[in-house]
């Protein structure tokens, strides 16, 4: 059972609708924030993920004493006050150096948490990349390529495609796509895994989508690398409850559009209706009221018809 809020003002009452449940939610803001002790290869990385989901995106400076494994309360507490359900928090120790850690929240709880570790070593940022960038507010194209990721068991990798999917995949609530907007393509690829005591890493690249004239109807595509240039390998994970997991994973009925019998759109996008009638009763139809088609002026007529007869009947005997 959610906590219930009552508002003491009109102010409080209008943030707590905002944040309140929709039939159609608004689009997942995320938070970027970094721990006590963070590698200044973390911070770079946070920035760039950061300039990637602009406009959606809000970032804190400032250090944070915060363990999100151990106690997410504080995450927990960020992501109610600021309105975010997607948190990266970076973090660097002895034990776990260079760790971005991915968190999702539900009702201002956590749902669930993945921690990817960075490779320094082939790390590169967007500004060692020359040459144009995307605008900014454009939503990508994804490719998730390796045999992780289509594991029908959940694990870390099937986590983590979700978890990017969200992160990467900008404002959803429009229905259409301008092509003109596919600008640029996120490709996630997974090594292929060779045994149990080795994970297969993660290689995280960004590409620029360009078409030129090829003489031919279709354009020609290319693709250049925009950066950032990231390799994770997965860490610990912290799975959903099944039970939480159900209700966040509930749509409302109300978005539904009802289907409706015997009713069809054609190619032009022209409603039709089928109308079942059943056997009619052709003597009891209705017809238009007129005096020459009334019974009693048919029935006059006949009994005219039929003296006239007889007076002459009479007569030829005369």
């Amino acid at each position: 059972m959610l906590r219930q809020i009552k508002p003491r003002n009109a102010r409080s009452k209008r943030a707590i609708e905002k944040k309140a449940p929709k039939v159609v939610e608004n689009p997942k803001t995320a938070l970027f924030l970094r721990g006590t002790t963070c590698s200044q290869v973390v911070q770079d990385a946070l920035t760039d993920l950061y300039s990637l989901r602009q406009p959606l995106a809000k970032k804190f400076t400032k250090k944070n004493a915060i363990h999100p494994f151990e106690d997410p309360a504080s995450l927990e507490f960020f992501s109610e006050k600021n309105d975010t359900s997607l948190l990266v928090f970076g973090s660097s120790s002895k034990k776990r150096p260079h760790t971005l850690t991915l968190a999702r929240t539900f009702a201002s709880k956590i749902l669930d948490m993945l921690e990817l570790h960075l490779d320094p070593e082939t790390y590169r940022q967007i500004a060692q990349f020359k040459g144009r960038k995307f605008a900014v507010g454009l939503r990508p194209m994804m490719l998730f390529s390796g045999t992780a990721f289509e594991s029908p068991v959940a694990n870390e990798y099937t986590m983590a495609k979700s978890m990017l999917i969200d992160l990467f995949k900008g404002d959803a609530s429009g229905d259409k796509i301008d092509v003109e907007g596919l600008q640029y393509m996120v490709s996630v690829a997974a090594d292929e895994p060779i045994g149990d005591a080795v994970k297969p890493a993660i290689h995280l690249r960004i590409y620029l989508i360009s078409t030129k004239r090829s003489g031919q109807r279709l354009p020609r595509v290319e693709v250049e690398e925009m950066g950032p240039r990231m390799d994770f390998r997965v860490g610990r994970m912290r799975e959903p409850e099944e039970a939480v997991l159900k209700e966040a994973m509930k749509t409302p009925r109300a978005g539904e559009e009802k289907t409706k019998k015997n009713v069809t759109t054609d190619t032009m996008g022209d409603k039709l209706g089928r109308i079942h009638l059943g056997r009619q009763d052709l003597s009891e139809l209705q017809t238009r009221k007129m005096k020459g088609l009334k019974r009693t002026r048919d029935l006059d007529e006949e009994e005219a018809g039929t003296l006239d007869e007889e007076d002459t009947l009479k007569r030829q005997k005369k």
